[in-house]
């Protein structure tokens, strides 16, 4: 579930921005259409233009996937630049810093199905778009949303961080997997703890960790935290094994929990025991692989909260990320 990477293009100057164009006009084009294709061409030259004018370059994060056996297209804008003073105010057309037409922030808003700008002076934008060739049918809003930001190792085509969700009637299962190094090795590894994990009928995350241990004996090995959400108890259980940072956050208040030292499928402890914590509403838990720094605080991100977790995963990403491996942050909100 939701392990389509999303791919990463620096854009720092204007010969760039015909290749990122192109690149993701081929990638939509079949599943939606001549007409939504325009549209999402529209958004695409307009967020890359900003990176030049505004920021003088920024980073395009962007992924093809499936929400509800629909295609859906998201994209994110990230740029170092000097930021909005008041975002609203910037949004509305006619309004420019740069003696244009201000019609760039409106047009990504009507033409895209959701989308959101986050703007701090002296620090940066992030604009998160997404398109989906129909509005979602109303439904109830579920118990919990997660988000995923999974983008490679500059150079490498697979990522060795992989997560996995599974929902049963009253849990949700959470896997969050780093196969050792990167590449197609690490990703093996990861993609058979996902196989193990998925195949068993355990709920407990030690238990789970120990079914890891055995059935990944044949790879390189991994680190990996799994967490249980039981929302008729209304309690996270959590185990792990290696360096997934684990967070769980509660407004601007949080615990870390510490995972077990050790490699799953070479050495584990003998006696490895589950974390437990209270669920309660609008916490977060969230997952960083050690491709993102561990030393972040929310608090520095004024207001965040009130926007999509996606947005908090891709300033996490902008500030933190190593650039070094793979980088993945995983959050889960309580609804």
């Amino acid at each position: 579930m939701d392990r389509i990477l999303f791919k990463s293009y620096n854009v720092a100057e204007r010969s760039q921005l015909s290749f990122v164009k192109r690149e993701i006009h081929n990638l939509v084009r079949i599943d939606f259409g001549e007409n939504r294709t325009g549209e999402i061409d529209i958004v695409v030259s307009e967020l890359c233009s900003n990176l030049i004018k505004h920021a003088g370059s920024g980073e395009i994060l962007y992924r093809l996937s499936k929400e509800n056996n629909q295609p859906l297209f998201e994209i994110i804008s990230i740029d170092n630049g000097p930021g909005m003073k008041d975002v609203v105010h910037s949004s509305k057309d006619g309004i420019s810093s740069k003696n244009t037409l201000g019609q760039g922030l409106g047009a990504i808003s009507r033409l895209s199905s959701f989308s959101q700008v986050y703007s701090t002076e002296g620090w940066g934008t992030i604009i998160y778009a997404g398109f989906r060739l129909a509005p979602l049918e109303k439904a109830s809003p579920g118990r919990f949303i997660f988000r995923c930001l999974n983008v490679a190792k500059p150079g490498e085509t697979v990522s060795g961080d992989g997560i996995e969700i599974r929902r049963l009637e009253d849990k949700v299962m959470v896997l969050a997997g780093d196969g050792l190094g990167h590449g197609p090795h690490a990703k093996e590894a990861v993609d058979k703890a996902i196989e193990v994990f998925n195949s068993s009928v355990s709920t407990d995350p030690a238990e789970l960790i120990k079914e890891l241990h055995a059935g990944v004996k044949k790879t390189r090995g991994l680190v990996a935290t799994i967490a249980e959400l039981d929302f008729s108890k209304k309690k996270w259980e959590v185990c792990g094994i290696g360096n997934i940072h684990t967070r769980l956050q509660q407004g601007l208040e949080y615990r870390n929990y510490i995972c077990n030292n050790g490699i799953i499928s070479l050495n584990i402890p003998g006696r490895i025991e589950n974390a437990v914590w209270n669920m309660e509403k609008f916490q977060m838990l969230i997952f960083c692989s050690d491709g993102i720094k561990t030393r972040w605080d929310i608090a520095r991100y004024s207001s965040i909260l009130k926007y999509d977790p996606m947005i908090l995963a891709a300033a996490l990403y902008k500030d933190h990320a190593r650039q070094n491996d793979d980088m993945t942050i995983l959050i889960i909100k309580i609804l």
